[in-house]
């Protein structure tokens, strides 16, 4: 099992040292996420400034571009990095894609995500082998590649694609078309091991894949001081107010709460909200230890689950550096 780190929401100047202190302590791979920034531009400069260590989105917002555009973006970060670079995508959900993005919202997600990656795998089958570009779907038709906008072939042109989610639908795509499956911070191990490595494990069947060929890479909440708590309740609260998580506590009868939430929600009552996290949601939500015993217990929770960890706390130099060190050190010997 890999560790990974989150890239903190800092200025593009700040990229730099953190990959390269992110590269020495020895994490396997650094994400940056889409909130304030573009989430591929952090990506061009850890592709330029560091040499092992890998990098990806989790996530960027796939609805909000064209197949095209990510595809070019892909590609050149992964020329410039020597194939080190994992695509992450995510859809967002409505309001977002419509308010924020101004975007339309598909009649299928699943449907149209689908469809986004084969465009994008198409595309870039043209680029490296100079055959004719000829996709054409439901929502996307692509048939036009002169020489002139046409990048050419790269030594790395087997750009992983990992697509995020919490429920079945996404799930199962990514066992069908994916390398991947970025495993939404609101999940537990039950969660893992009854409903969404099944769906995965039904999608590849459909598409006569097998399963183990998808990489699960999950960031999880840790509670290791007094002071994590706390925010891991807040977060926790936030995630299961949410419609559309409502499986997760489902799945563990947890529905009332889950109703009470989205009620505070809509009233904009945030802060009630974490005090109806119980202990029992927060130790199954959320891995507690202490901090030396905390790599075994990641392992202990997700071995043969995932292959892939970070936690739901930014990797920021100079703060932390001993936690880090522990961290990392740990995994690598477990």
């Amino acid at each position: 099992m890999d560790l990974d780190a989150v890239l903190p929401l800092v200025p593009l100047d700040e990229v730099e040292p953190i990959a390269r202190a992110a590269e020495d302590v020895g994490f396997k791979a650094l994400w940056s996420a889409e909130t304030i920034h573009d989430p591929f531009l952090p990506g061009a400069i850890i592709a330029v400034k560091t040499e092992k260590l890998r990098f990806g989105t989790s996530i960027a917002v796939s609805f909000a571009r064209s197949p095209t555009t990510i595809a070019y973006t892909a590609w050149d970060l992964s020329q410039a990095s020597n194939g080190r670079f994992i695509l992450g995508l995510g859809t967002q959900v409505k309001a977002h894609i419509v308010r924020r993005f101004g975007m339309p919202w598909p009649d299928s997600v699943v449907g149209k995500l689908r469809e986004q990656i084969g465009a994008m795998r198409a595309s870039w089958q043209s680029w490296q082998t100079g055959e004719r570009l000829n996709y054409r779907g439901e929502y996307y038709k692509l048939t036009l590649m002169a020489p002139f906008f046409n990048p050419g072939p790269i030594k790395h042109p087997d750009i992983p694609i990992y697509i995020a989610g919490v429920n079945t639908g996404l799930a199962r795509l990514a066992g069908e078309v994916a390398d991947g499956f970025l495993v939404h911070p609101f999940h537990s191990r039950e969660y893992l091991q009854q409903v969404l490595r099944p769906a995965i494990a039904a999608g590849a069947d459909l598409a006569q894949r097998v399963d183990t060929e998808i990489n699960l890479s999950a960031t999880v909440f840790v509670v290791t001081e007094p002071e994590d708590e706390f925010f891991v309740r807040s977060q926790l609260s936030f995630y299961a107010s949410t419609p559309s998580y409502r499986p997760v506590m489902a799945l563990h009868g947890w529905e009332d709460t889950a109703e009470r939430l989205s009620g505070f929600a809509a009233r904009g009552k945030w802060e009630d909200m974490p005090s109806l996290i119980t202990d029992e949601m927060l130790a199954t939500f959320a891995v507690i230890s202490d901090r030396d015993h905390l790599p075994q217990s990641l392992v202990t929770r997700y071995e043969g689950l995932v292959d892939r960890v970070s936690l739901y706390k930014p990797y920021v130099p100079g703060e932390r550096d001993e936690f880090w060190d522990v961290m990392v050190d740990g995994i690598d010997r477990l």
